[in-house]
């Protein structure tokens, strides 16, 4: 497996600290390796280490709660620095009481889960600023091509838009067992990691409307349109329960939601969201008949590798015109549309027509899947093949 510098390097800094390192991201998005590879650049230096993965049963029968966890790492460390790495460790009872109490007990704290209730208000006001976050995410292009190479393989951009960048799916020779794969970790985010984590009763209900949301990433979506497909597919909910239902969701890490930004009123729409899906790939694993949705998978797939790079994102809308990007980060700022191809004059009238009224002292980009550049005196065009490999705008 590749070792994933830009997660690596922020973190090593806090090997030896007190405070709690806490590493989260969708279910098999590479956390556990990461942990892994932090455990093999300590043993350089300290065999007083202590791994427990709570996915392995056996090992949170023995270690159920607070008290048992404790207890273990008392009976197996030594009086030395001890660096204590709990893999999942939400699945363990009172887990947020044990990690405090292990951090005054010169231990180093590693943890990770797939939850963004690690870092829940509950548990950040007991820490009171003791942890630091670290968030880790599915493999960029960047990354999926570089493990490829490690495995003898080319993974093509088309592939990528399709399938994502779940990293263990490219160990598998066929699509087959890529997609028995998919959905199977499908399932089991929805299974285990939503439903049977906050007891969910409408169990059919949850699963289709989790189906229209990772369907309709790269779109607005409000909780009433979302109500309104609920009760035409026969399954009526409420726009309270479907409001929960989507940060489940979001908790999860299996979705993201970008806020639009109404230049009108100057101020966020708290109830019209854009949704992201943390990979395409479970957008891709809903379709039939190879009818993949390249054009939002493709906006996905820049929104992802925008958030790499480390920008804040909002949708931006002018009440005439909307543009699928305002990119942050620092000083700079970016506005910019994404469109699958442009090559059509309706298409690309309607993509660098966007930014009619916005004056030419903005960054305005259109980021296409094009070989032709299309870049005028005032708009950069970026072809999709370059902007995977750039690290800034």
């Amino acid at each position: 497996m590749i070792k994933r510098e830009k997660y690596m390097k922020p973190i090593r800094e806090f090997y030896d600290g007190d405070l709690i390192k806490v590493i989260t991201g969708i279910r098999r998005c590479g956390k556990s390796v990461i942990l892994k590879q932090i455990i093999e650049e300590i043993k350089e230096r300290s065999d007083n280490i202590i791994f427990l993965d709570f996915e392995d049963t056996a090992v949170l029968n023995a270690i159920p709660d607070e008290m048992a966890l404790l207890d273990y790492i008392e009976n197996h460390r030594r009086e030395s620095l001890c660096y204590v790495f709990l893999d999942e460790v939400q699945r363990v009872e009172g887990w947020a009481g044990a990690c405090r109490t292990l951090r005054i007990r010169n231990c180093s704290v590693f943890i990770s889960g797939s939850n963004s209730k690690l870092l829940s208000r509950e548990f950040t006001k007991e820490l009171s600023g003791r942890y630091v976050p670290f968030r880790i995410r599915p493999f960029v292009y960047k990354e999926l091509s570089e493990y490829g190479k490690e495995l003898g393989k080319e993974i093509s951009l088309t592939d990528y838009i399709i399938w994502g960048g779940f990293p263990k799916r490219i160990e598998f020779s066929g699509e087959s067992g890529q997609r028995i794969y998919l959905n199977e970790l499908n399932e089991t985010i929805i299974l285990n990691d939503i439903i049977n984590r906050y007891k969910i009763r409408k169990t059919e209900v949850f699963k289709r409307l989790a189906n229209f949301v990772f369907l309709s990433n790269g779109r607005i979506l409000s909780a009433r349109s979302v109500e309104k497909y609920m009760k035409g597919a026969g399954l009526p909910c409420s726009v309270t329960t479907i409001t929960k239902y989507i940060g489940y969701l979001e908790e999860a890490y299996a979705i993201a939601t970008v806020k639009k930004y109404s230049a009108k009123s100057k101020r966020e729409l708290e109830y019209y969201l854009k949704v992201y899906d943390e990979d395409v790939a479970l957008n891709s694993i809903r379709v039939m008949n190879n009818r993949y949705d390249l054009t939002h998978n493709f906006e996905n797939i820049v929104y992802n590798e925008l958030i790499y790079m480390g920008y804040t994102l909002q949708v931006y809308n002018d009440g005439a015109h909307e543009i699928d990007f305002v990119a942050n980060k620092g000083n700079k700022q970016y506005y910019i549309q994404v469109a699958y191809s442009v090559t059509e004059e309706k298409a690309y009238e309607r993509e660098f027509g966007a930014f009619a009224k916005l004056d030419n002292s903005c960054q305005k980009i259109v980021i296409t899947n094009d070989d032709i550049d299309y870049s005028t005196s005032t708009v950069r065009h970026i072809q999709f093949k370059d902007f995977v490999f750039m690290n800034e705008l």
